[in-house]
C-alpha cells in the first residue's frame, strides 16, 4: 500500500523533504512513501492502494486552485469510504471548513473550503511574525499532548511552527478530539488553542496540524543566525516529537516502526564473485583498463565507484557517498556476508545448471546487504554498464532508494529478494519485440522459480509441494499470492477480477525493465524484487507458506522448508537461462501457453475506453507475441481489439486504451 504526499502547486521543496524523510523513518519498513503530483490526484486510480494521504506544508491557495472541484470530490469519497488523511500546516488550513489566516494584514486569505474535515475554522497565524520564504517568523512552539488520546506520546513536546494556525472552538465539534494544544499565550484568543486535531470523517480518519511535527531539525541546512537557537531546541527535543508523530500515525490506525530513533542504514561495500576466481580478475581488469579510474575511484554519471583493493587514502569532500566494490576470487563466507549466503547460491546454481556450476546469467554476482538501488547501480552508470558481461547480476538485502513502476522509490525491508540482470540484445530486425516483451519473460521465469522451488531440476512449476503455492502473474508481469487467511485448501481458483475476488490477492512481486543502446547493443537491465520473508508491507513468499503448510498437516503430509533467497535466486537464474536460449531465437510465441496458465486473465472483463469517450466492455482473450498488447474481444460486437493501459501508475487494469485490430 502507498503513503502518497502531494507535491504539487502550493507546496514547497523543504516541506515534501521533510514529510518523506519522516514518514519514510516511521513508515517505509510497511508501506511506500511516495511524493504524487497534482495529475495523480486528479487522473489516476490512486485510492484503492492508497493508505493515507498527506498534504504538507505551503500555501493552500494552490491547493484551492488546483484541487477543487474533481480532486476534493476524489479525496473526500476517499476518506469518507475509509481513507485516512493527514494535513501539516497549510494542509490542515485547507482541509478545515473555513480558513482565516492574518485577517486584516496584507497577507489576508480567508474563505470557506471544500474539504472542510474539519468542520470549524482554522485560524492565524497562532504566533504572529510570518514571512513568506524566511523563518523571521519561525520558532519551537511547546504543545501540550492530550496522552489519554494519545497513550505513548510525551506529555509536552516542542515542534517547528511557521505560520499555521489553530482550529477555533475544537471542543464544541462532535466527533472532533484535540490531541494537542498550544502551551502557553497565543496571538489569537481561543479557550481550545488547539494545534493538533483527529475527526472521524465518514469510516475515515483525519488529522490535521497548526504546527510541524513531521520537521526534522537534523536537515535544516544553511541556518541563519537568528534560527539557530529554534534548530537547537529541536534538536534537544527531537525524541520527543519522532514519539509524538509515531502516536499520530498510529492513531490514524498505520503500521509503524516501533524504534523512532533507527535510521535509513549505510551503503555497504558490493562483493562480487564466481566460482571462477579468473572470470573476476578479468573483470576486474577489464573495468580498470576501460574506465576512468584514477587511485582506485570511478565517477559515473550518478554514482562514484571505489576499487576497494586500489584505493588508498580519503575520498575528496566533495564525492557522493561512494559504492565500494570488492571483486573477490574466493567466494566470501557467510560470516562476511551474513543476510546472503554466496557459497551456498552458487552451490546451487552448480546443481541446477551442471558441473561447470555456471550460466550465462547469474554466474557473476555481485552482491550488497545495503545499497540505493540494484537498479539505479547498473542502469544509470552507462560506462561501468557498458562494461559489464551479459547476465552479470546484482542482488541485494535492503534497498534505500528501490525503484518501481512510475518513478516510485522506496526502502525495501529486509526479506525481499531484489535482483537485477543485465541482458545483451545486438541490434537486429527483431531486436524491438525482443526489448518490450523481456518483461512477461523474465516475470513468467520468476514465477516459475517459485513454484519449482525444492526440486532437483529445472521443470516448470514442480517444485515438490511448492506448485501449490497460490501464486499468479497480473499483466504484465506483477506476481500476487493470495493472501494468508484465505488459505485453506492445496487447490486455489481465480475468480473474474484482475486482481482476484473481493482483494484477496495481494502484490509480492513487481518489476521494471530500463535499456540504453550503446555500441550496437541494448543494455536491458531488469530489475526484479519479491517478498520472500518479510512480515510487510503485503505478505510474502514464507507467510502464505506457513498456511500452506497448516493446511499439509491436516491432511497428513510434511512441513515444507521455508523459501530461502539464495536458493530461489539460484533456481531464478538457471530458469532465465534456459529460457532465454529459445526466447532471443524464437521471441516469446513459445512461453504463451504456459504464461496463460500462470495468469488471472483468461475472459476476465474489462472496461476499455476509446476515441471520443466511447466505452467498451471486453473480455480479455490473451496477448500479442510481439509487444505484449491485451488481445480483447468486445463483448457487444465480437471485435477484437489490442489494449494497452493510459499511463497511470496505481492500477493497470483502470483506463485501458484501444485500437483496432487491423
Amino acid at each position: 500500500m502507498n503513503v502518497l504526499v502531494y507535491s504539487g502547486p502550493g507546496t514547497t521543496v523543504e516541506g515534501v523533504k521533510q514529510c518523506l524523510e519522516s514518514l519514510r523513518l516511521h513508515l517505509s519498513a510497511y508501506y511506500a512513501v511516495i511524493a504524487v503530483s497534482e495529475t495523480v490526484l486528479l487522473t489516476e486510480p490512486w485510492m484503492r492502494k492508497t493508505s493515507v494521504l498527506v498534504i504538507p506544508g505551503g500555501a493552500d491557495l494552490p491547493f484551492c486552485k488546483i484541487l477543487n472541484g474533481e480532486g476534493n470530490k476524489r479525496i473526500t469519497s476517499y476518506v469518507k469510504n475509509g481513507g485516512k488523511f493527514m494535513g501539516f500546516c497549510a494542509g490542515g488550513y485547507y482541509a478545515s471548513a473555513r480558513c482565516e489566516f492574518e485577517v486584516g494584514t496584507p497577507l489576508e486569505v480567508s474563505g470557506p473550503r471544500e474539504l472542510k474535515f474539519y468542520p470549524g475554522t482554522s485560524r492565524g497565524c497562532a504566533f504572529k511574525g510570518f514571512q513568506y520564504e524566511s523563518q523571521v517568523g519561525a520558532r519551537a512552539v511547546k504543545l501540550l499532548v492530550n496522552t489519554s488520546l494519545l497513550p505513548g506520546a510525551p506529555s509536552t513536546v516542542f515542534n517547528y511552527y511557521n505560520g499555521g494556525g489553530l482550529f477555533a472552538e475544537a471542543s464544541k465539534y462532535k466527533g472532533v478530539q484535540v490531541l494537542a494544544s498550544y502551551d502557553g499565550t497565543t496571538d489569537i484568543e481561543d479557550a481550545d488553542k488547539a494545534a493538533v486535531v483527529y475527526a472521524k470523517v465518514g469510516k475515515g480518519d483525519v488529522i490535521l496540524t497548526g504546527t510541524h511535527p513531521e520537521y526534522s531539525p537534523s536537515l535544516f541546512k544553511e541556518v541563519e543566525e537568528k534560527f539557530e537557537p529554534v534548530v537547537q531546541t529541536l534538536q534537544e527535543t527531537n525524541h520527543n516529537r519522532k514519539l509524538f508523530l509515531k502516536q499520530l500515525l498510529k492513531k490514524l490506525g498505520l503500521r509503524v516502526r516501533e524504534d523512532v530513533d533507527s535510521t535509513v542504514p549505510s551503503i555497504t561495500p558490493v562483493f562480487i564473485a564466481s566460482p571462477s576466481g579468473e572470470k573476476i580478475r578479468e573483470l576486474e581488469d577489464s573495468l580498470q583498463r576501460n574506465l576512468d579510474v584514477e587511485r582506485g575511484v570511478f565517477q559515473d554519471s550518478n554514482d562514484v565507484f571505489v576499487f576497494q583493493n586500489l584505493h588508498e587514502g580519503e575520498l575528496k569532500s566533495d564525492h557522493k557517498t561512494p559504492t565500494y566494490l570488492n571483486f573477490t576470487e574466493e567466494i566470501p563466507s557467510g560470516k562476511v556476508t551474513p543476510y546472503f549466503n554466496m557459497g551456498k547460491y552458487f552451490d546451487s546454481l552448480k546443481s541446477l545448471v551442471g558441473a561447470e556450476g555456471c550460466c550465462r546469467f547469474g554466474g557473476i554476482l555481485g552482491y550488497a546487504e545495503v545499497i540505493g538501488s540494484t537498479n539505479t547501480l547498473l542502469d544509470r552508470n552507462p560506462a561501468f554498464l557498458k562494461q559489464l558481461p551479459n547476465g552479470f547480476t546484482l542482488t541485494a538485502s535492503t534497498q534505500i532508494a528501490g525503484r518501481g513502476r512510475g518513478g516510485n522509490v522506496w526502502i525495501n525491508p529486509r526479506g525481499v529478494l531484489a535482483t537485477s540482470i543485465l541482458f545483451r540484445v545486438p541490434q537486429s530486425k527483431d531486436a524491438s519485440s525482443l526489448i518490450v516483451t523481456l518483461q512477461y519473460l523474465c516475470g513468467l521465469a520468476l514465477i516459475e522459480s517459485i513454484l519449482g522451488y525444492g526440486s532437483s531440476s529445472t521443470s516448470c512449476g514442480k517444485g515438490v509441494g511448492y506448485e501449490n503455492l497460490p501464486v499468479r502473474l497480473k499483466w504484465p508481469n506483477d506476481i500476487f499470492v493470495l493472501k494468508p487467511e484465505y488459505i485453506d485448501s492445496l487447490e486455489h481458483k481465480v475468480g473474474s477480477t484482475v486482481d482476484g475476488d473481493d482483494e484477496k490477492y495481494v502484490k509480492i512481486s513487481g518489476a521494471l525493465v530500463n535499456s540504453q543502446y550503446m555500441d550496437g547493443s541494448y543494455h536491458l537491465v531488469w530489475g526484479g524484487g519479491v517478498n520472500v520473508s518479510n512480515p510487510a508491507p503485503t505478505t510474502s513468499l514464507n507467510l502464505v507458506l506457513e498456511k500452506l503448510n497448516n493446511v499439509r498437516k491436516a491432511k497428513n503430509l510434511s512441513a515444507l522448508p521455508p523459501y530461502e533467497p539464495e536458493l530461489l535466486l539460484a533456481r531464478l537464474m538457471s530458469t532465465v537461462d534456459s529460457f532465454y536460449k529459445v526466447f532471443e531465437k524464437s521471441g516469446l510465441k513459445p512461453f504463451l501457453p504456459l504464461y496463460y496458465k500462470r495468469w488471472f486473465h483468461s475472459d476476465q472483463t474489462v472496461d476499455v475506453d476509446g476515441a471520443g469517450g466511447n466505452r467498451k466492455t471486453c473480455q480479455i482473450k490473451g496477448i500479442t507475441p510481439d509487444f505484449g498488447l491485451l488481445i480483447a474481444e468486445d463483448i457487444a460486437t465480437g471485435e477484437r481489439l489490442h489494449l494497452q493501459p493510459d499511463g497511470n501508475s496505481f492500477d493497470i487494469f483502470k483506463g485501458l486504451v484501444y485500437k483496432k485490430n487491423t
